[in-house]
Order: structure tokens, then C-alpha cells, then sequence
């Protein structure tokens, strides 16, 4: 039978590895904080173990999702590590948004040990987690992605390889800088009909009718509107996305004006004491400026 680790059960990580365990694989989980471990384990059917070099010792697949380019180093690269642990002809994938630069180094020092690694960042969010509806956009070789498709299906509604490692990132980064710039513009909208006087709800049925329907106006002007900004993923966690992005678009000369503005807006709700509310926070920032 498959054995797969899984490493990082944060709000993400927790939800992708019980789908695995659902599927009825032999896995085991690992995360900085042991209580977590235990408590996956206790849901799950798999086992919690207490070093990585546990956890990943004999495994066919070890998947991480950790916070960022310093985790991955550390998971990875650090004395108890993936690299110095795994067994040659691992597969490693990796779901945590990094830069493309740590992939390519993930994957050239994964190859120096016959190991393999595809960097595969994830959209969709706590939500597409535990529903399985993830959209997963993978950097690495055909063969590779090919062998770890399967395994991926069991989370995810979108699966597709764009490239060589890095690229997995790199499509993220575009997710990233989209996304700012619709929340931006969405947020914009509905203050502008809060300001003239509308029954904004109507205003929405209406336009989400045409051109102007978009993911983030069917799913969170609701909550918008309402203030509530309680339902998706975090300021603090967007400004580190569009930081990747920005410095990437420096490395390659890409202009990104909309999206270096919406970074410090998302500064201004952050000193607003919004770190922990979700992206559609936008709007607030626009309400207490008027």
C-alpha cells in the first residue's frame, strides 16, 4: 500500500491530509506543534509521529505545507529533514506558497539525492481544503506529475502541470495579483453605492447579472456589506503572497502598479487591526478613510 506523509496540518494542510486518510492510504502526519499531530491522528485514521525523520522514512510521497521560504528550507534542508531522511525515488510535493526561487533549489537539491519534487501552491482556500475542491497548479517533470496525479485528485477540483519547477509558483503568484486587484475593485463598488445612497444588496443582484459577476462578488459582497470579514484567507497571508509576487516581478521586469498600491492597502488594514480578517477587508479600509 501507498505510504504518504503529509507535513504541516495548519488551517490547509489539516483538512488536505484526512481526505488522504479518507481514501484509505497509510498516512502519517507531522507538524511543528505535537498537540495538532495528535488531535489529526485522533480524527483520522493514520499515524502522528514525532520527528520528520520519522515521518518521512520510507514514505513514497511526502507532501509539506508550511508558511514560507525559511519553513520549507528548515523542513527540508535542516539536519532532521526530508532530504537527509527520505528514501531515494520519493516523490515531494509541495503545497505552501514560496517563492519560485526556493523551488528551484528544492528541486535541484531533491534530484542530488534521487528524490523528485514538484512545486504545486493551492487556490481555493480553508473551504476548497476541507471540501476537496482545491485548484492546484504544478511545477515539475511529466513523469512526476504524472505518478503524483492520483494521489492530488483526492483534494482537488483543478489539477495541471504549467511547467518546470518553479512554474507551479509562478501561476500562483498570477492567482495572487488577480485577485488583489478584483478585491480592490469590488471593494471600490460597494462603497461607492454605500456613499450614493443605494439599497446596495439590489445593486448587486443586479450587476452580478453581467459583466461585472466575478467569484469574489458572488461569495463575499454578502459578508462585505455586512462587515464581516471572518470567511477566507488572511491579510497577513496575502501580504506575503504579493510580496512573492512583487519581487519576482522585479527579477523578471514585469509592471505590477495595481498591485504594489492594493499591498499598501492591505498595510493600512493590517495597522487597522485587521491581520486576521479575510482579503474582502478591502472595503473597511475605504470606510474609515471617507
Amino acid at each position: 500500500m501507498t505510504t504518504v506523509t503529509f507535513i504541516g496540518l495548519g488551517v490547509m494542510g489539516y483538512p488536505m491530509a484526512g481526505h488522504l486518510a479518507k481514501a484509505g492510504l497509510t498516512v502519517r502526519v507531522w507538524n511543528r506543534s505535537e498537540q495538532k499531530s495528535s488531535q489529526w491522528a485522533k480524527e483520522y485514521t493514520g499515524t502522528a509521529c514525532e520527528t520528520i525523520a520519522e515521518a518521512v522514512k520510507g514514505s513514497d510521497f511526502v507532501l509539506t505545507c508550511v508558511g514560507a521560504d525559511k519553513d520549507l528550507i528548515a523542513v527540508y534542508e535542516g539536519d532532521d529533514g526530508i532530504l537527509a531522511h527520505g528514501k531515494p525515488g520519493t516523490i515531494l510535493v509541495d503545497h505552501t506558497t514560496a517563492s519560485a526561487g526556493v523551488a528551484e533549489r528544492l528541486s535541484e537539491a531533491s534530484l542530488k539525492v534521487g528524490m523528485s519534487f514538484i512545486d504545486a501552491p493551492v487556490s481555493g482556500g480553508q473551504q476548497g481544503a476541507q471540501n476537496g475542491q482545491l485548484t492546484i497548479m504544478c511545477g515539475g517533470t511529466e513523469s512526476d506529475y504524472a505518478k503524483a496525479h492520483p494521489l492530488l485528485q483526492h483534494y482537488a477540483k483543478a489539477l495541471n502541470l504549467m511547467g518546470p519547477a518553479g512554474s507551479g509558483q509562478k501561476t500562483k503568484m498570477v492567482n495572487q495579483i488577480a485577485i488583489a486587484g478584483l478585491v480592490q475593485g469590488l471593494s471600490e463598488a460597494l462603497h461607492f453605492a454605500e456613499q450614493a445612497n443605494l439599497d446596495v444588496k439590489k445593486v448587486v443582484d443586479v450587476i452580478s447579472k453581467g459583466a461585472a459577476q466575478s467569484w469574489q462578488m458572488e461569495n463575499r459582497s454578502a459578508t462585505m456589506i455586512e462587515g464581516e470579514f471572518e470567511h477566507g484567507f488572511a491579510v497577513d497571508w496575502m501580504r506575503k503572497d504579493l510580496g512573492i509576487c512583487l519581487d519576482e516581478a522585479r527579477k523578471i521586469k514585469a509592471s505590477l502598479p495595481v498591485t504594489a498600491l492594493v499591498d499598501q492597502f492591505y498595510g493600512d488594514v493590517q495597522e487597522m487591526g485587521g491581520k486576521r480578517w479575510d482579503t474582502s477587508s478591502l472595503i473597511e479600509r475605504l470606510r474609515k478613510f471617507r
